[in-house]
């Protein structure tokens, strides 16, 4: 009875060490899954911002020239910095000699700032497995929107030109990039909306817009970019206040002089420009309660570049003693027109003037002549009859 338990027990290890004979992996199994290795694995996005999700897809090539390999159980993971949400490679695949096979995954991170090294393993069929190490980084580093040039002074209705810079110092591409601008109400900005597209790592852009203020404002801009297929933001804030442009064109009017001949006004003087820009289409003119009359109802410089000056004459009707306004406007280099007055008052002798019709002194002259040439022939006559 003994002999024959020991004999059953003989058969089952015999049977045992077959299997395990058979199971194990032939010298050439060994050396072809030798020849397996990982290619390349791609991290999309590059380099995440805690919360991104993303794909990781690894490359596994067959190095044999003349044998295929069984290819099972491929995985990526192993830890919780990095985790998985798509599925593993269950069922097996056959790599062609010299051919490579692509894993895709599916991840998201919610770790901090920091370099991570997730694992990638793979059964290369009954000889060995593959384990890869791959580097991605957790950055939270966002795209970088400056203010680049702005105009000295902000002044009501004058178109204004703006450079913003976009810098991108991630250790990847940025995509998808959009500047959006919002100045509110009686505010104009052009473009409001920009697409630029791809920000590269470690460069930058410029971006122009033109602001045109009513009323003062902060412009509000925001920048969009995917950063893979997560959409991420930065906000820039720019107060629009209204403040004296030093570099604009300033007319200034001098050596006023002020006449009334048989009901008209004359005003004459000069007009300069005390400031560092052009003045465009200088024009002077009266305002009510003036009347403008020929020859000149509104008198037109023309250009005045800083520090040149031009003479003007401007002809009016009005009561004596009036205040008048003399308007002068000028356009600026984007065609704005600016106006400022100066009033005058029309001398009290214009009224004497304007009953007669004649000039005063004039008349007087005459009569003197007259009266000497009456009282000196009365002498003659007088004088030859004696």
């Amino acid at each position: 009875m003994k002999i024959l338990k020991l004999c059953i027990l003989l058969i089952i290890t015999l049977l045992a060490v077959a299997g395990d004979a058979d199971a194990l992996a032939t010298p050439a199994e060994i050396a072809a899954a030798n020849n397996v290795y990982i290619s390349n694995m791609t991290y999309d996005p590059g380099s995440f911002f805690t919360g991104d999700s993303g794909t990781v897809l690894v490359a596994v090539t067959n190095g044999n020239a003349n044998q295929s390999i069984i290819a099972n159980h491929a995985t990526f993971g192993f830890d919780n910095n990095f985790q998985l949400t798509s599925g593993s490679y269950d069922t097996s695949s056959t790599i062609g000699p010299l051919q490579t096979r692509m894993y895709t995954f599916s991840v998201v991170t919610q770790s901090a700032d920091g370099s991570y090294y997730p694992t990638f393993s793979l059964n290369v069929g009954d000889a060995t497995s593959l384990y890869y190490r791959g580097l991605v980084k957790v950055d939270n580093t966002p795209i970088v929107a400056t203010l680049l040039d702005k105009p000295d002074a902000f002044t009501p209705s004058t178109k204004n030109t703006l450079t913003l810079q976009l810098a991108n110092p991630r250790h990847n591409d940025v995509k998808n990039v959009i500047v959006d601008i919002d100045g509110g109400n009686n505010v104009d900005i052009l473009p409001a909306t920009q697409y630029l597209g791809v920000l590269p790592s470690g460069a930058s852009m410029l971006v122009n817009f033109t602001v045109t203020p009513n009323v003062e404002t902060t412009l509000n801009v925001t920048v969009k970019y995917d950063n893979g297929d997560n959409h991420h933001t930065v906000d820039l804030q720019i107060p629009v206040t209204f403040t004296t442009d030093k570099t604009a064109a300033n007319p200034v009017m001098s050596n006023i002089a002020v006449t009334t001949t048989a009901g008209i006004t004359h005003v004459t003087g000069d007009v300069t420009n005390a400031g560092m820009s052009n003045a465009n289409a200088v024009t002077v003119t009266s305002l009510a309660p003036a009347a403008p009359q020929d020859p000149y109802k509104s008198y037109v410089i023309g250009a005045l570049k800083p520090d040149d000056f031009g003479s003007f004459e401007v002809t009016f009707s009005a009561d004596s003693g009036a205040s008048v306004p003399i308007q002068l406007s000028y356009k600026d280099t984007d065609g704005n027109v600016i106006a400022t007055t100066q009033n005058v008052t029309v001398p009290l002798s214009s009224a004497g003037s304007q009953d007669s019709g004649f000039p005063v002194l004039p008349v007087i002259a005459i009569i003197v002549v007259v009266a000497i040439f009456v009282g000196g022939w009365y002498i003659y006559l007088r004088r030859y009859k004696e």
